[in-house]
């Protein structure tokens, strides 16, 4: 994400994102400089909230989240199994229609300029997390806006019964139906558990919405500074649960994007380059300085068309437009080997892929064929691009001008229109635009967290469904996929909900790409995970590596 520019500020702040304004100037702690006591990480974003629970993705989620917060589970990078963190264990009852956790105690939260916590960790903070979210009559739900992107596209407001609080350190949340995906979606970064005595103090001084804008979690690290467009300067939580993190500060730097963030590398002013575009690898590679790491991902970037407005709700119209899109040149001029070319919404890493499903062809003449068949002589359509590189696309607007140059062989003008952050999300669903270049990263394992999130009706209305396609059957497989806790039959339904997506063809499956990070040479401690970046607390430089103070 990049800076907030003024254009977008009023946007933002009506649709509960973070005003652009520092945290109060009591927040600002002086630190050491930071080459002796920390490291920095550069990345593109805008910043339209601290709480990943109101993101929809971006540097909240992707960055921020790990670093701020915990979740009840977290889910280990290396075996993608679900693994304890706040919830120390937990019982699936009534065949995964009851979910019981059992707390971790003594977890403390943060002390930060704006909030100094009287108690720690209970049960009362994992249920005011988890109702504000999902009950809508909850004194905080519609704070700030009210909208909680991934968790509404799942329509877990309707499907969850109840949060309760059995006793301190036991919290049972019971659901409609059963629901084998259910904590594979509460270990997700937009799932962070909050605290409820920071709630209640901002009730009583009538400053509910600073809860979004001046974090307080359990995580390894708290805000310390917040310059808008330039950096985030978070401050070592000397009292984390899992240990003191090894760097007692860590600056995110947003000032530069592309090329800008590689230069910063190369002279030392960042320590850890995120998302480096593919074509940049043989200069990283080559550098004796730095380091560089690539991971498969849980992502995918496709095309999504506005199956709403004409000519694009003509499924011939949208099968015409993906034969003519080149995507072998995709692979080799934007991702650089970096990627496999995708026949699924899901990576070829779910283990509910169909392996069956083959990639769109490429054949223009049978494009030109089509549409001439349509009675379309000459068409006219605006794609829509983020400008921000993403670890599913590491070049958007690249991207958008092949695709652009492929369509044109076919007589069809497209028009590249670059939106940015909350301003792309709030145009998209005026339903104006005709394509979309987008994708979609996923700290979970079960294929629910691509397919309802992004294709399902209820994605419509929270704004994650840029193809504004619904389509009943498809919601009934996913809903027939959560109902058995037995691998076999999720499978069978989630390949039967791919075949759907093959014939219908709301969206075009582009590319699945490998996660890439540049670092310095004296950057240690760094994990990098297929699921979203995980926690900085392990990091630290080995040249300024001594005793902890």
């Amino acid at each position: 994400m990049r800076g907030l520019p003024l254009w977008i500020l009023s946007l933002c702040l009506t649709s509960s994102a973070l005003a652009a304004t520092p945290p109060s100037p009591a927040a600002v702690q002086p630190l050491p400089d930071i080459r002796q006591s920390g490291f920095v990480y550069c990345v593109s974003g805008i910043l339209n909230t601290f709480n990943p629970q109101m993101a929809s993705s971006g540097l909240t989620v992707d960055t921020l989240a790990a670093q701020l917060y915990d979740r009840l589970l977290d889910v280990d990078p290396y075996t993608y199994r679900l693994i304890p963190e706040l919830a120390q264990s937990w019982e699936v009852l009534d065949n995964g229609a009851t979910y019981r956790f059992h707390l971790r105690k003594d977890v403390p939260f943060q002390t930060t300029a704006w909030f100094t916590p009287t108690r720690k960790l209970n049960a009362d903070d994992v249920v005011f997390s988890f109702e504000r979210v999902f009950n809508q009559k909850h004194p905080y739900h519609d704070v700030n806006g009210g909208e909680y992107p991934y968790f509404d596209s799942l329509q877990f407001g309707d499907s969850v019964q109840s949060v309760k609080k059995l006793d301190d350190y036991t919290v049972e949340i019971r659901l409609q139906a059963p629901d084998a995906s259910f904590l594979w979606h509460i270990a997700t970064h937009y799932a962070p558990v909050l605290s409820a005595e920071y709630a209640d103090d901002l009730t009583r001084e009538g400053h509910q919405e600073m809860i979004d804008r001046e974090p307080v979690g359990t995580g390894p690290f708290l805000l310390n500074e917040y310059r808008s467009g330039q950096y985030i300067r978070l401050a070592r939580n000397d009292v984390y649960w899992k240990g003191k993190p090894r760097m007692p500060q860590v600056v995110i730097d947003l000032g530069a994007g592309g090329t800008g963030r590689l230069s910063k590398l190369l002279t030392g002013e960042c320590d850890v380059l995120a998302y480096p575009a593919a074509s940049q690898l043989s200069i990283l590679r080559d550098d004796p300085r730095l380091r560089l790491t690539l991971r498969p991902g849980m992502n995918i970037a496709y095309l999504a068309f506005n199956t709403r407005k004409p000519p694009l709700n003509d499924l011939k119209v949208r099968q015409a437009i993906s034969l003519a899109i080149n995507n072998q040149r995709l692979m080799q001029s934007i991702y650089y080997g970096t990627a496999e070319t995708a026949a699924s919404i899901l990576p070829r890493a779910s283990w509910a892929y169909d392996n069956e499903a083959h990639v769109t062809e490429f054949d223009p003449a049978k494009s030109r064929e089509i549409l001439k068949q349509a009675g379309i002589e000459s068409l006219s359509l605006r794609l829509w691009v983020p400008t921000a590189s993403q670890s599913y696309n590491p070049s958007p607007l690249k991207t958008a001008e092949l695709i652009q140059a492929d369509l044109a062989q076919v007589g069809i003008k497209v028009t590249i229109v670059p939106v940015e952050g909350r301003f792309q999300e709030a145009r998209l669903m005026e339903m104006n635009h005709d394509l979309t270049l987008t994708g979609w990263a996923t700290d979970s394992n079960d294929p629910d967290s691509f397919f309802r999130p992004l294709l399902s009706c209820a994605a419509i209305r929270s704004q994650t469904n840029y193809a504004h396609w619904c389509d009943p059957g498809f919601d009934e497989v996913l809903q027939n996929a959560l109902l058995s806790q037995q691998l076999s039959q999720r499978i069978e339904n989630y390949q039967k909900a791919q075949k759907i997506l093959e014939q219908q063809l709301p969206v075009l499956p582009l590319a699945s790409s490998l996660r890439l990070q540049a670092y310095r040479y004296d950057i240690k401690g760094l994990v990098l995970s297929p699921f979203g970046n995980a926690s900085f607390a392990g990091v630290y430089r080995e040249s300024a590596e001594g005793p902890k103070k």
